[in-house]
């Protein structure tokens, strides 16, 4: 069954109506490594806090652009409407991605890991490309040096040396996300 036929069955039914939290009619059951190695079902395991980690890339270069989690529900609507949906582990309630700043995700494909406890994103990012609240285009605009160890911590270098937009235009008041 391909995904546009499994898709197709849930569009427009309401799927996330779901107040009791019970996402099974869409999320299978693990029965067993065969089904969730080999099968059809989507099956996914969700950590002890109910989570499951995310990687999203651009779908045209392949950039990883952000690293977050999903809950069921994040899941099932990111299914449902074709744009990411994440849990905020900070703001603890669903995310989607850009209703504040106007930089939506929309999902060109989704891909579940082999044991099913990590999902991929492919997207085309909205307005300036960008995905990451600090302004860069990816949330990965820092790198480590490798091989330098001495007696202070490790100094980060920017890879992305000009931000595509000004967080506190786009967020104004809003609480950042960065938990210390």
């Amino acid at each position: 069954m391909s995904s546009r036929v499994a898709l197709s069955v849930v569009e427009g039914s309401g799927m996330t109506d779901q107040s009791n939290g019970n996402w099974r009619p869409w999320l299978a059951t693990r029965t067993s490594i065969f089904q969730v190695e080999e099968g059809l079902s989507l099956a996914p395991k969700f950590d002890a806090a109910g989570h499951i980690p995310v990687v999203t890339t651009d779908a045209d270069t392949g950039e990883v652009l952000m690293m977050a989690v999903m809950n069921a529900e994040a899941l099932v609507r990111t299914i449902e409407t074709g744009e990411a949906h994440y849990w905020s582990r900070s703001r603890q309630r669903i995310w989607h991605k850009g209703a504040t700043s106007g930089l939506v995700q929309r999902v060109i494909e989704m891909r579940v890991d082999d044991d099913q406890d990590a999902i991929w994103l492919r997207v085309k990012v909205a307005g300036s490309g960008a995905s990451c609240h600090v302004g860069y285009r990816s949330c990965f605009y820092r790198s480590v040096p490798l091989g330098i160890l001495g007696d202070a911590a490790v100094t980060l270098r920017f890879e992305e040396h000009r931000k595509v937009f000004d967080p506190d235009a786009v967020y104004g008041d809003s609480p950042n996300p960065t938990q210390l």
